[in-house]
């Protein structure tokens, strides 16, 4: 056994330094592993209560709105690519996965804080250093008592173990804890970053889509507009009507030609921020076409979430649960910062050998250890630690209200979501109808002029409801596809490419 022989009390470090030889170096690493998690101070992690409703009142039976979807799925475990029915639209969005730079970003991100958290990691463990130094002196007949000068060498090998804190307490642990839970907070970042980009993918998608049905509708009511144009040239060229309804005419072909140049320029731009998003530039079969129109098919299932649907289905979403591992990593800070108020044990060693010559530097009989463990109590520090436990626990109560509010707006963005869908069906029926209403006026109204008992006043007048009506339409069916497409991004999809097949069989 190592007797200690020197005992030292300094300020507030204790030291204490055996005289005599380990048998092995093995057992400078024993007490760590004996004394190591004794301890631990942080508070018992209790998930705050949510804050909202138990459910929704505004919500949807199955199937329930135009073009309603048959999928049993639920919405958090509906991928992408079966949410997705276009094929187009797909492939816009597996290429923006792949080049998406905010997405790089986000997984890099992810590799940092995995690299962090193994930093953290390795203070749970020894740290081992090995080393070797030869030394030559020369020492002048002036120094010696001989009166002859002198020459010693001394050679070193040896391996530490540098300043290793036993754990008593469990601050290092809590320190590791909370950087374990940063990393999965970052990953969660990093799946709500992607559902965003999906999101915001599809919508640009969507609204191209839309942009390009404007314009070939102008462009149609602008062909149409100069026919008219030219029918009411000849007849004032024979005198059958009059300067002002010629007038009249060029000033429909007129602001149709401004329709066409204001929606081809929206158009190109709607194409520059569907690129920005793709991180490259969608190849032309990936763009909607100009001869499809939204009202022909839906690009997306419809996300009708079955009657009562709990609002514990929004703690799986992915910025909530990275608010939730925020709150427990400052859980975990608060650990550490009551650790400051205990006393820290740090031990600190070397075993290896030492000679003046070199080719005896390995025998036996030149063994050399060091090995001095050490005691830091806290006995006056101004106050420090107090304030430090003061901020941590703050910052907890800081994270709380954050998860709660990120809690609350969930709730709240499906809710918005749910009430516009709840309306959309009746406001596509009518908006269909007043279509309808609105041809059958324009076509009587081009009969009567056609036959003198009407005028051409009432044509354009009749022209123009009906071009109000039809762009009235497309962004209906371009808001009734957008909202599907919120539904599903604030349920928590749009993270995962394909279904889970076994989730989805045993929720239907």
């Amino acid at each position: 056994m190592a007797s200690v022989s020197r005992f030292s009390l300094s300020g507030s470090v204790l030291s204490l330094r055996p005289s005599t030889a380990f048998p092995s170096f093995t057992l400078l690493l024993l007490p760590a592993a004996l004394l190591t998690g004794c301890m631990n101070l942080a508070p018992s992690y209790q998930q705050p209560a949510a804050p909202v409703a138990a459910a929704w009142t505004s919500t949807l039976a199955a199937g329930t709105g135009t073009n309603a979807g048959t999928a049993t799925a639920s919405p958090m475990n509906t991928g992408w690519r079966d949410f997705f029915t276009d094929e187009r639209l797909r492939g816009v969005v597996a290429l923006a996965l792949a080049n998406n730079r905010d997405l790089k970003v986000s997984a890099l991100n992810i590799e940092r804080a995995r690299a962090q958290y193994n930093i953290s990691r390795a203070d749970l463990f020894p740290s081992l250093d090995a080393g070797a130094n030869a030394t030559r002196a020369r020492s002048p007949a002036s120094l010696n008592s001989s009166g002859q000068s002198s020459m010693s060498n001394r050679y070193n090998a040896n391996i530490g173990l540098t300043s290793y804190e036993i754990d008593f307490f469990g601050r290092v642990r809590n320190l590791n804890e909370a950087a374990l839970e940063g990393f999965f907070q970052t990953e969660e970042s990093r799946r709500s970053t992607q559902i965003s980009l999906v999101s915001s993918v599809a919508s640009a998608w969507l609204q191209l889509a839309a942009d390009l049905q404007r314009l070939q509708l102008a462009r149609d009511t602008l062909e149409s507009q100069r026919r008219s144009y030219n029918l009411v040239d000849r007849a004032h060229a024979l005198g059958a009507q009059s300067g002002l309804a010629l007038a009249q005419a060029q000033s429909t072909v007129d602001a149709a030609r401004a329709d066409v140049a204001a929606f081809d320029s929206q158009v190109e731009q709607d194409q520059n921020a569907l690129t920005l998003l793709v991180g490259a530039t969608p190849p032309a079969e990936l763009l909607p076409p100009l001869n499809t129109l939204v009202a022909d098919q839906s690009a997306s299932q419809l996300m009708a979430p079955p009657a009562g649907l709990p609002s514990s289905v929004l703690q799986q979403r992915p910025d909530v649960l990275a608010a939730e591992h925020a709150l427990r990593a400052s859980n975990a800070d608060i650990g550490a910062a009551r650790a400051a108020f205990y006393p820290r044990i740090a031990l600190t060693g070397s075993a290896g050998t030492a000679s003046p010559n070199l080719s005896g530097l390995f025998q036996g009989a030149n063994r050399a250890w060091s090995f001095g463990p050490s005691i830091s109590i806290p006995i006056f520090d101004g106050g420090a630690n107090r304030a430090g436990l003061r901020v941590a626990e703050v910052q907890r109560d800081i994270q709380v209200a954050t998860y709660e509010k990120t809690l609350q707006t969930a709730f709240r963005e499906v809710a918005d979501a749910l009430a516009e869908r709840r309306t959309l069906a009746e406001r596509l029926a009518a908006q269909q109808s007043l279509l309808a209403a609105t041809s059958r006026s324009f076509d009587l109204s081009q009969a009567l002029f056609k036959s003198g008992s009407g005028s051409y006043l009432d044509v354009l007048d009749a022209q123009r409801s009906l071009y109000g009506v039809q762009q009235t339409l497309i962004g209906l069916l371009l808001t009734e596809q957008a909202n599907r497409l919120t539904l599903y991004k604030v349920l928590g999809g749009g993270w995962s490419e394909t279904t889970n097949t076994h989730t989805a069989n045993a929720g239907g």
